[in-house]
């Protein structure tokens, strides 16, 4: 299986990035794992809030293949510990699921065509987070599951 988390928006904190990195890195000793990032939409100012999430909607689905496994991280999605989580991404793995896309949307959220697209939701807390910080949590919390199904040390339960 491979692994791509897809955002909307650069990261421009270099903190974010760094730890970013890091946890890139390792999840390199795991699976294939890529961070793609989707420019911001130009000239905002000038669209409703539909336009803006159409317009990303647009540029997401231009990313995905047929095939792709798309879970959208949505605050109105399946919560899960991380041990769930490990088990939801073993069942995948299991299922020969051979594309994984994770999508953090824009400020506003997703189009209805890609809710649409999703083959599922996932919610990494009820609080909203800025998409610099959800991208970190992700990457942290991915590293984390391929910890816990390997029965490595990371994980204190």
């Amino acid at each position: 299986m491979r692994i791509i988390l897809l955002c909307v928006g650069k990261t421009d904190d270099t903190y974010y990035t760094a730890l970013i990195e890091k946890f890139q890195q390792r999840l390199k000793h795991y699976i294939p794992f890529q961070l793609v990032t989707i420019p911001d939409v130009k000239n905002t100012k000038h669209l409703s809030t539909d336009q803006q999430k159409a317009r990303e909607a647009e540029a997401i689905l231009k990313q995905l293949s047929p095939g792709d496994h798309v879970v959208l991280l949505d605050e109105r999605g399946k919560e899960y510990r991380s041990v769930g989580f490990a088990d939801y991404l073993n069942k995948l793995m299991v299922g020969s699921v051979q594309h994984l896309v994770f999508v953090v949307g824009g400020p506003y959220g997703f189009d209805d065509v890609l809710y649409q697209r999703a083959n599922s939701r996932i919610s990494l807390s009820k609080m909203t987070f800025s998409h610099q910080m959800v991208r970190l949590f992700f990457v942290e919390q991915l590293y984390r599951a391929f910890t816990i199904l390997k029965g490595e040390p990371y994980h204190h339960e």
